[in-house]
């Protein structure tokens, strides 16, 4: 039951660390745009040239 006193603290400090964890990154913006990655796969870009292709005209 010793052990007890060690791992109930641990688990509250990792705890307060993934919470502010998670809050920084609400914060910094990585959840603003979740379907923007998701849809740019789909996209081609036809702007740029295509690996082993080059521009002789």
């Amino acid at each position: 039951m010793d052990i007890l006193l060690y791992l109930i603290p641990i688990a509250l400090l990792l705890g307060i660390a993934a919470l502010i964890a998670f809050l920084w990154s609400l914060k910094s913006g990585q959840y603003e745009d979740m379907e923007g990655a998701a849809n740019r796969i789909l996209f081609d870009d036809d702007d740029s040239p295509k690996q082993g292709e080059t521009d002789k005209d």
